[in-house]
């Protein structure tokens, strides 16, 4: 992550609302919650609370990741869809451009995640140590010097898409953390999340969120 932050002035873009849950598209280069220190108070949920105050936390995204995001309305959705989320019964896909060409067109990488500690937030595998992390891929097509993959992550681990993707030697595009030389540069991180289903946390009914991948 570089030393400046200057998060995209853009407005808030609800996807969904109801009286439990609210699902908005996160621009790229902002953080999800308030980092340390007033120049890092700007972020997505200061902004749904400006709008919504009564919005509580349930996941997030990564500051340079884009796409579908969801907050609780009441106490009580928070602790139903943060028990999904526990549990892994939603169900997330991501669209990436990573750099080369994956083969084969799927496949899955499990490799256990910690965090790097003289290098936070950067997380490394570890097999000793590390907490179980599971990406399933699919290659949607290749391209001159890259490749378009959906990932869907069984686990939620911290940086997970981003350093199974640099594991398999396919960095993604435009990461200030994992990719080196031309792979990091690109406009942004290309890594979007496209879709989250999840049960309602108010009768349970299966519903889905997508936003179309920006890149």
């Amino acid at each position: 992550m570089s030393d400046t932050y200057a998060p995209p002035d853009t407005p808030l873009d609800v996807i969904h609302h109801d009286h439990a849950l609210l699902a908005v598209n996160k621009p790229p280069g902002l953080l999800s919650v308030p980092g340390r220190g007033a120049h890092l108070a700007d972020c997505l949920l200061a902004r749904v609370q400006a709008a919504f105050p009564e919005a509580l936390l349930v996941h997030r995204l990564d500051r340079d990741t884009s796409g579908v995001i969801v907050f609780a309305l009441t106490p009580q959705a928070q602790r139903h869809l943060g028990l999904q989320f526990e549990k892994r019964q939603t169900k997330k896909t991501y669209v990436a451009r990573i750099w080369g060409r994956l083969e084969p067109r799927t496949g899955t990488v499990d490799l256990p995640l910690i965090v790097d500690w003289p290098n936070r937030p950067r997380q490394i595998v570890d097999h000793d140590h590390g907490k179980s992390a599971i990406t399933d891929w699919r290659v949607l097509r290749h391209e001159e010097h890259a490749t378009r993959v959906r990932l869907f992550p069984r686990t939620g681990r911290s940086h997970q898409l981003r350093v199974h993707m640099q594991a398999l030697g396919h960095p993604i595009l435009g990461d200030p953390f994992y990719a080196q030389g031309p792979a990091r540069d690109a406009p942004r991180l290309m890594l979007h999340a496209e879709e989250l289903r999840l049960r309602h946390p108010e009768g349970g009914r299966g519903i889905c969120f997508r936003v179309s991948c920006p890149f």
